[in-house]
C-alpha cells in the first residue's frame, strides 16, 4: 500500500466515514485489496469501511451543511469495485502462500506479524474446509491469512477461485450495498455511525456463528476436544 495512504489510515483511526472521505474511491479499493491478501492489511477496518462506503455513497451531510457523496452516488461502481478488490486481494494472498509455502509458518514474530495469526487462520481453515474462504471474510485477521493458508495447503485452485468469488461478492458488495440501503432508508444512521458499526459487526459475524452452531451440533465431540486444547 502507498505510504501516504497508509499514514492516512493510521492517523484517522476508527472513524470510517472520515477515512472514506480522506482516501477516496481508489484509496478505498486499495485498503480492501490490502486487507484481503497482503500481510500488513490485517489491522485495517474492512467491515466498517465497506459499510461506511455505502453510507457515504448514499450521501453524507458534512459539518458545513453540504452533501458529500462517493463516486457521485454511483453505488454500482463502489460495490463492484469493492468486490473486485476483495477477490483480487485473495488471489494475491493465495499466490503468495502457494509460493512461500511452509516457510511462512516459521516466520519470526514482529510488531506487525505474529505466528499466532497464521495458526488462528489455519485452525479456522481446518474446521470449516473450503467454506472458510467465504466465512473468513467476516472475521478480522482471519480474512487476511485465510487465502494465504489456502495457498500453503495447496487447496485446489478452481475450488479456491469459486469460493473466493462468492466471498468477495457477499462481503465486498454485500456490506457496501447494505450501508447504501440503510443510508437512503434511514438518514439518521449517518449521524450515529458508532451504533451502526456495532450493528454491522453483529450482522457480519452471523454467518460464522451459524456455521459454528451447525458444526457443534454435528460434531459435539470434536468441538469439545478443540476446547480442551
Amino acid at each position: 500500500m502507498h505510504v501516504h495512504l497508509l499514514s492516512v489510515v493510521l492517523a484517522i483511526g476508527p472513524d470510517p466515514q472520515k477515512l472514506v472521505q480522506s482516501i477516496g474511491l481508489i484509496g478505498l479499493f486499495l485498503v480492501i485489496f490490502a486487507e484481503s491478501g497482503i500481510l500488513i492489511g490485517f489491522f485495517l477496518p474492512g467491515d466498517s469501511l465497506l459499510f461506511a462506503a455505502g453510507l457515504v455513497t448514499a450521501g453524507l451531510t458534512t459539518s458545513d451543511g453540504t452533501v458529500w457523496t462517493l463516486a457521485d452516488g454511483n453505488i454500482a461502481v463502489v460495490a463492484i469495485g469493492c468486490a473486485l478488490a476483495a477477490i483480487i486481494g485473495d488471489q494475491v494472498g493465495y499466490a503468495f502462500g502457494n509460493k512461500v509455502g511452509p516457510s511462512l509458518f516459521k516466520r519470526p514474530e514482529s510488531k506487525l506479524f505474529k505466528p499466532a495469526y497464521v495458526d488462528k487462520a489455519e485452525a479456522f481453515f481446518e474446521k470449516h474446509g473450503s467454506k472458510s474462504i467465504v466465512l473468513a471474510r467476516f472475521v478480522p485477521i482471519v480474512r487476511t491469512f485465510a487465502p494465504i493458508v489456502a495457498g500453503v495447503s495447496k487447496m485446489h485452485y478452481r475450488t479456491f477461485v469459486k469460493f473466493n468469488i462468492i466471498g468477495g461478492i457477499v462481503w465486498g458488495a454485500g456490506l457496501t450495498l447494505l450501508g447504501y440501503w440503510l443510508g437512503n432508508s434511514f438518514p439518521w444512521i449517518g449521524k450515529n455511525i458508532e451504533y451502526a458499526i456495532v450493528l454491522i459487526v453483529v450482522i457480519s459475524l452471523a454467518p460464522v456463528a451459524i456455521e459454528f452452531i451447525r458444526h457443534r451440533r454435528n460434531n459435539p465431540k470434536s468441538v469439545g476436544k478443540h476446547a480442551r486444547h
